[in-house]
């Protein structure tokens, strides 16, 4: 997208700290529905910031297979699981835990002073112009991209209906 400057800078910072938000959601929360729908936030962040680097088709393909399709089948999956099953014997802090948190603060750690230490301002973003003429494609995947947000669009849409309704059809099925 072509936003300026301070528009930009302040979605970048807002989409970061939803990702950062709901990954600790996705982590700390007990409730395994809750952490299923922050991890449905992180998976929207996620196709938002492709939005945001020029990349509309990887942002499209992340809402319809990441959101759509599998944190949807994440959040069903947790929904038929009993969930008493999860506070029994519930332990606040054990060893592993100790283990874990050391680990992932040292990772923390060792990734804060790499990005403090990187000279951003040495990398050069280029991006080409919006207009994406067909004959300049190079790979096939992009032809398919362009051809999926425009020529198959309705069918595209119309068969995510179809297998939508085979999944309830089927969840149906299951609880009979």
């Amino acid at each position: 997208m072509d936003l300026p400057g301070p528009i930009h800078d302040f979605l970048l910072v807002f989409l970061g700290l939803g990702l950062i938000l709901g990954g600790i959601g996705v982590v700390l929360l007990t409730n395994p529905i809750y952490s299923a729908f922050s991890l449905g936030l992180v998976l929207v962040c996620i196709s938002l910031l492709y939005i945001l680097s020029n990349s509309y088709f990887v942002a499209a393909a992340q809402l319809l297979i990441y959101v759509g399709a599998i944190n949807v089948l994440i959040i069903f999956a947790v929904m038929f699981m009993n969930g008493s099953e999860y506070y029994k014997d519930f332990n606040l802090w054990t060893v592993g835990n100790g283990f874990t948190l050391l680990i992932c603060t040292s990772i923390f750690g060792l990734l804060i002073t790499t990005i403090t230490d990187t000279s951003w301002y040495g990398i050069i973003w280029t991006t080409r112009s919006n207009q994406i003429i067909e004959h300049d494609l190079i790979s096939n995947s992009q032809q398919i991209g362009i051809h999926l947000s425009t020529d198959f669009f309705l069918p595209f849409e119309f068969i995510s209906i179809i297998l939508l309704a085979a999944l309830i059809g089927a969840i149906t099925v299951a609880r009979q």
